[in-house]
């Protein structure tokens, strides 16, 4: 079923243009309601904050060891050296979850082989690269949402019922009917499915550099309540002739992900998400952002981890809807960061502390030798929303804990850091065959956001980028919010090159607000204030770049290899094409995501 969208006219009032979305909304929700009313989860009683922040902070800290996801290999050997891909069978279940010692289990969507397998993160899939993975994907999902979802937004529809869902693997280079295209979703046993589905098992070349990904739901209007319910995994694609000799720290001990989320619960364990919009005339359920009061890693609430003085190998993943996370280490130790996302580094580089968007990825190395203190708290400073929204509670600055231990009898730490890592090409602007104005905004109305857009333009208006290809473009990305958006385009490499702050932002804005074009606004007499570096920790070629309020970011966007210049070894012009969006789920839901197709 297809849904309205509000879009501002500048020649009428804006009262005059609530008033009609407003309307508008009110019979979709009618119409959504009667249609659906056996799938939407009845509506969760209000819980106040300081009842959740109660739940929360009755949880003792530092109680349950980090565990680590099972491992999914994507290869298996024969006559004993020959490496030969398999395929892979993943089911989404529902089931309970423990996430702390003193919290009663907790209804969860997971990923795994069976629902006994099933975590929370799911399995770690592990790849080589140049191997390929094929991966059939299987919806076990119950008739109904252990969520909260909203029917008012451009969502998914299935007319028989049950729980849309889709993967996307982020991060990954592959054909779009393997992308997990929004529209592509399925229901338990195929019954539904959404317009752009066509075949229920995915192909990944892992034909692309070595580095870290993870995958995720990706259906139409229910992203962020699939992955807070619990779709989503790492993923790893590994090389075995480059990286052995870097002699970083490997194996199952000492090469570790951590998967962070936020989560508030109910006092039955339950995941509270609150269900009544912000503005709720306009959208029954939906806010702008999710922020749980408990930090999870691996899916525990608040861990420890035991560590050794000697060198470890973090792969850090913020798998939140909405919250930044600022990471550092309470006994000063540094990280030594020698990736972002599916890329390595050219060298390392050392940084106190790392500001890790959602979706984002920071590969790490930790040298606890140099430790002068027993212990170390993974500690977190970022405000909520990001960069201009509330200081953090005495729950929300903690992230996990490490224990460090001296045993006598350990073997050395045989581990690294290189000093040089890889080259990979830099980011020219000069070899940019498109140079495109992106903006993003965000819509009021009753003192609260209604939706957010990108370039004025909803997701089911006709596509606008239309890159080639094999090529690499400029996009100027204007963020018009008050909001620091983590830029997410499927397919392709990024790298943020700088960014300038707009001066008479106001003036800039009201302009952009009637007219949506940067060059008629003129952005170039704007964008003429101080200018943003990025960090070094970040200049390599990513899946996610943060895009800062007031400013305009300057971002190489390539659609080919980053480890050798060709196009991509299929056909990317195929349908149903990719898509480009802010990974704040929230926002992405409604309605910050624009198609991208590539054309010839």
């Amino acid at each position: 079923m297809g849904h309205t969208h509000w879009i501002p006219n500048p020649s009428a009032s804006p009262g005059t243009e609530m008033v009609k979305f407003a309307v508008i909304t009110l019979i979709i929700l009618a119409v959504c309601t009667s249609a659906s009313a056996g799938s939407i989860r009845p509506r969760v009683p209000p819980v106040t904050e300081a009842a959740q922040e109660k739940i929360a902070g009755s949880l003792q800290m530092y109680v349950d060891r980090l565990p680590q996801m099972p491992k999914l290999y994507a290869y298996t050997f024969e006559k004993g050296s020959l490496l030969v891909p398999i395929n892979l069978t993943i089911g989404m279940f529902s089931k309970k979850w423990k996430f702390h010692r003193d919290l009663p289990a907790t209804p969860v969507f997971v990923y795994g082989t069976s629902a006994a397998a099933a975590t929370f993160p799911g399995p770690t899939i592990e790849t080589l690269q140049g191997l390929p993975l094929w991966v059939t994907w299987q919806n076990h999902l119950p008739s109904s949402h252990i969520l909260p979802w909203d029917p008012t937004i451009h969502v998914a529809a299935p007319a028989s019922g049950g729980v849309p869902a889709v993967v996307h693997l982020h991060g990954g280079v592959h054909q779009p009917q393997s992308d997990g295209n929004p529209l592509a979703w399925f229901t338990a046993g195929f019954r539904d499915t959404g317009s752009a589905w066509s075949t229920p098992t995915f192909f990944y070349a892992n034909d692309q550099q070595p580095g870290n990904l993870w995958y995720h739901d990706h259906a139409l209007g229910f992203t962020r309540v699939n992955l807070l319910a619990g779709l989503l995994g790492a993923y790893v694609i590994r090389n075995r002739s480059f990286e052995p000799p870097l002699r970083l720290p490997s194996g199952p001990e000492f090469d570790l992900h951590l998967v962070l989320v936020d989560r508030s619960f109910a006092a039955d364990g339950s995941i509270y998400m609150n269900s009544t919009g912000d503005n709720p005339s306009i959208h029954s359920q939906w806010q702008p952002e999710y922020y749980g009061d408990a930090i999870v890693v691996n899916g525990k609430a608040w861990p420890f981890l035991d560590v050794r003085r000697r060198r470890y190998r973090f792969r850090i993943l913020n798998a939140s809807n909405a919250r930044f996370f600022r990471l550092s280490l309470s006994n000063g130790l540094p990280f030594t960061v020698i990736g972002s996302d599916t890329s390595y580094l050219p060298t390392p580089v050392i940084a106190s502390t790392i500001l890790v968007s959602p979706a984002e990825i920071f590969d790490v190395v930790i040298d606890f030798s140099k430790s002068k203190s027993p212990s170390a708290e993974l500690l977190n400073s970022a405000p909520y929303p990001y960069p201009g929204g509330s200081a953090l509670d005495s729950l929300s600055r903690k992230v996990m804990k490490f224990n460090i231990v001296t045993e006598a009898s350990a073997a050395p730490d045989e581990s690294m850091v290189p000093a040089k890592l890889t080259d990979y090409p830099r980011p020219e602007l000069s070899e940019a065959a498109v140079r495109r104005y992106i903006t993003m905004y965000e819509y009021d109305a009753a003192g609260g956001p209604t939706h957010l857009f990108i370039n004025g333009k909803r997701f089911e208006d006709p596509v606008t980028e239309t890159p080639a290809p094999g090529s690499t473009e400029v996009w100027e990305v204007i963020n018009l919010t008050p909001d620091s958006h983590p830029l997410h385009i499927h397919l392709a490499f990024s790298q943020a090159v700088a960014a300038r702050e707009l001066v008479n932002l106001t003036e800039f804005s009201d302009c952009m607000t009637k007219e949506n074009d940067a060059v008629r606004c003129g952005v170039a007499a704007h964008a003429v204030g101080k200018v943003v570096e990025t960090p070094e920790h970040e200049r390599t070629w990513k899946n996610v770049v943060k895009i800062d309020p007031g400013l305009v970011t300057t971002v190489v966007v390539r659609f080919k290899a980053v480890d050798r210049s060709s196009p991509y070894p299929f056909d990317s012009t195929a349908e149903p094409g990719y898509v480009y969006h802010c990974h704040i789920l929230d926002h992405e839901d409604n309605a910050m995501i624009r198609p991208l197709k590539l054309i010839r």
